[in-house]
């Protein structure tokens, strides 16, 4: 792991990191914020994903997170979107191919060379992190944004053991019922619909059998998000959620929008949230 740069910040420490990954075959970039904390701690984390088109640095750089996570002591730590570089497979899209991995492993050619970002966050990067901060793996939290939060509602559902809390923010919850899911899913998964299943929040939260037993899930939705009603469907979640038990606190707002602006205005009820379930008992 190659440190590029380290940043004071609210008495902690902000890390750029490069890597070569070999999930992805390809260099990747994250950062990590390390809270003040005594020497020899370890400490709760807890993973952002970040939206479509997005790199690491959208969350570090614009969700003002750093204060409030150095008061509550939690590392967080914020991973690319996709895999990069000149012999990654892209698409003129914006919404396929690079800065979209939609957080799956991808088993359609060529994407099934590079876009294994479920494996790289859940395995590669996971271990890296532990190789060289101070990271307490048992007390592992992940939230998102929309593509990311899809992101992290799939993988909260499908690591159980690993993660132990979750949040999104305005997140594509049914991916297999919307236009930027269809085209997704049939790029990298191919058409075989029980595929797509294994990687909708609402379908995997319908099979969940430790739902009733987890901890409260968080969504924050903006009534102006120009995607509400075609690409995020809220509501679909809620019913699943209802379905078998699992508390969730769905939370819409007047005049919010999908952008940073509205990430920025319940960050503190996110990250206070996940410091809740993930404290030291």
């Amino acid at each position: 792991m190659e440190q590029i740069s380290q940043h004071a910040c609210h008495g902690g420490t902000l890390t750029y990191c490069r890597h070569v990954s070999e999930t992805l075959g390809c260099d990747m970039r994250f950062t990590v914020y390390v809270p003040p904390h005594p020497e020899g701690e370890i400490l709760p984390a807890v993973t952002y994903l970040a939206g479509l088109t997005c790199t690491e640095d959208n969350f570090t750089t614009k969700a003002g997170a750093y204060r409030l996570a150095a008061e509550l002591g939690l590392m967080l730590i914020a991973p690319d979107t996709s895999p990069r570089g000149d012999d990654v497979p892209d698409d003129e899209a914006w919404d396929f191919g690079k800065g979209a991995g939609f957080y799956l492993d991808a088993t359609e050619s060529p994407w099934d060379r590079n876009f294994r970002m479920e494996s790289y966050i859940t395995g590669e990067l996971n271990d890296l992190i532990a190789a060289h901060f101070p990271v307490d793996r048992a007390r592992q939290g992940i939230f998102g944004h929309s593509m990311g939060g899809h992101g992290a509602l799939t993988l909260y559902l499908r690591h159980p053991d690993l993660y132990k809390s979750v949040s999104a923010f305005a997140p594509i919850v049914a991916p297999t019922e919307c236009p930027w899911g269809h085209k997704a899913f049939a790029g990298y998964l191919g058409e075989n619909r029980d595929a797509w299943a294994e990687h909708d929040a609402c379908i995997l939260m319908r099979r969940s059998s430790r739902a009733a037993t987890r901890p409260t899930i968080l969504i924050d939705q903006g009534l102006d998000d120009p995607f509400l009603e075609a690409q995020l469907k809220p509501d679909l979640f809620g019913e699943a959620c209802f379905a078998v038990g699992q508390k969730l606190n769905m939370r819409r707002h007047k005049a919010y929008d999908h952008g940073y602006f509205f990430i920025q205005s319940f960050m503190e009820d996110h990250l206070r949230h996940h410091k809740a379930i993930l404290r030291d008992d």
